[in-house]
């Protein structure tokens, strides 16, 4: 059973799904958007409904009661609506610009096929899962961060107020004054003379994101980036991987084609590397090829994976084996999150005390050479 991708991608290009800005929706619009954690507690609710015997409207309009933002309100009641004009849970959900061709596809096959409470599984299982990626995420670099934004403050303070009453002490006494205390208070200088472009500078940098972060170039350039970054950049491989064998998971059990799979999967994971690899991919699947030989080819994938999936592959247990590489990167994304966090605290701390403690011994310096002076 099989579906033109292309037609979908002409049909909805005005509309596409991006998960990168649902994801800052969450955060910026705080919650008006119909999140990933959202989508999490819808499909598991729907499942559970179904499961106990109602009909999908009656189990709909149970969850809709529950609803208390007019968005979400608006959002049921609509697909609601469209059941009762006839149309299919599938089309109801297509017809609203939130659900992604993901999701569409994979309700669609299981309407099909009878399988409709399975992928509604799927789907809650999909997004816990991806939620608690998140959410590693987030444990992983919140407190580093936090250290860092405290330090810079702290940084800032000296520079603003600390260093130039130093200054002014050692210019009364005309001091001589060491080549690394003249670099800290000349920056001190410059810091307070020119603040306003280090804003203008980061507001730039802001609003140029915001203009090119759909561009090629800047994809490229920024996942490359990402992959670079000593310790970050291997955790991060490791989420869009363990998103991928996700996707595909929940596909192959709606008993979506795996060439169609990997394009609905091109299209839900935005990055660069990943979604390059998965059009050649796609283009050696046409041509014949196994997924495991085209997996092989490209290093953003680890090649155990490519070993277990020619495994699959001989024994026809694709799903069972997608579904257990999930569960080896959950667990991998896991321990890197914490092995992560544990790690750049420490590295942190140790740079920023030693940037603090380089401004302390320039600035003391010079005052024992005043105290010696005076003596």
């Amino acid at each position: 059973m099989g579906f033109e991708i292309k037609k979908a991608k002409q049909e909805k290009e005005d509309k596409s799904f991006d998960i990168d800005s649902l994801l800052k929706k969450e955060i910026t619009l705080f919650g008006s958007a119909f999140s990933n954690k959202k989508r999490e507690a819808f499909y598991t609710e729907l499942y559970v409904l179904l499961q106990a015997g109602l009909e999908l409207k009656d189990a709909l309009d149970l969850i809709l009661k529950e609803q208390k933002k007019e968005f979400d309100v608006n959002l049921f009641q609509n697909i609601i609506n469209d059941l009762i004009l006839g149309k299919n849970f599938s089309e109801a959900l297509r017809a609203r610009n939130v659900f992604s061709d993901y999701e569409y596809y994979s309700v669609q096959i299981g309407e099909k096929t009878g399988t409709l409470n399975r992928v509604i599984e799927e789907l809650s299982i999909f997004y816990k899962q991806r939620n608690e990626q998140r959410r590693n995420v987030i444990n992983a670099l919140s407190y580093p961060l936090i250290i860092l934004i405290t330090a810079f403050f702290a940084v800032l303070f000296m520079m603003q107020f600390v260093v130039p009453m130093f200054a002014d002490i050692f210019k009364q006494n005309k001091v001589e004054l060491p080549w690394i205390t003249s670099q800290i208070i000349n920056a001190s200088n410059f810091f307070r003379d020119y603040y306003w472009v280090i804003l203008v500078l980061l507001i730039g940098l802001l609003i140029f994101r915001r203009i090119f972060s759909g561009k090629i170039w800047y994809r490229k350039f920024s996942a490359l980036f990402i992959l670079k970054t000593p310790f970050v950049g291997e955790f991060f491989r490791k989420v869009k991987i363990a998103q991928f064998t996700q996707a595909i998971t929940l596909l192959i059990g709606a008993k979506v084609p795996l060439l169609n799979g990997i394009q609905l999967t091109q299209k839900m994971i935005v990055f660069y590397p990943l979604q390059e690899a998965l059009k050649k991919i796609e283009k050696d699947i046409l041509l014949g090829k196994s997924l495991s030989e085209s997996i092989n080819k490209h290093s953003i994938f680890d090649s155990k994976m490519g070993a277990l999936i020619k495994v699959a592959e001989e024994t026809n247990q694709n799903h069972v084996i997608f579904q257990r590489l999930t569960e080896q990167y959950t667990k991998d994304i896991e321990y890197r999150s914490k092995m992560l966090s544990s790690v750049l605290e420490p590295v942190i701390i140790l740079f920023l005390g030693a940037v603090i403690a380089t401004i302390l011994v320039a600035m003391y310096i010079p005052m024992f050479n005043l105290s010696t002076v005076i003596s």
